[in-house]
């Protein structure tokens, strides 16, 4: 069964990109979401690591 996968994605032009398209995407994506993380504000950061102490429901 793997063998017909196979030559069948082996006869689509161009199908070499997509394994390229979704490194990429799948890269930027935790790239961005890193610069995110760290440039976020310890003010808040340490605002919401408070929220679960505070007994005001």
């Amino acid at each position: 069964m793997f063998e017909q996968i196979k030559h069948n994605m082996e006869t689509i032009t161009g199908v070499a990109i997509y394994p390229i398209i979704s490194l990429s995407i799948f890269f930027l994506f935790f790239v961005g979401l890193g610069v995110w993380v760290f440039s976020y504000k310890k003010e808040k950061i340490n605002e919401l690591r408070q929220i679960p102490l505070n007994d005001n429901l």
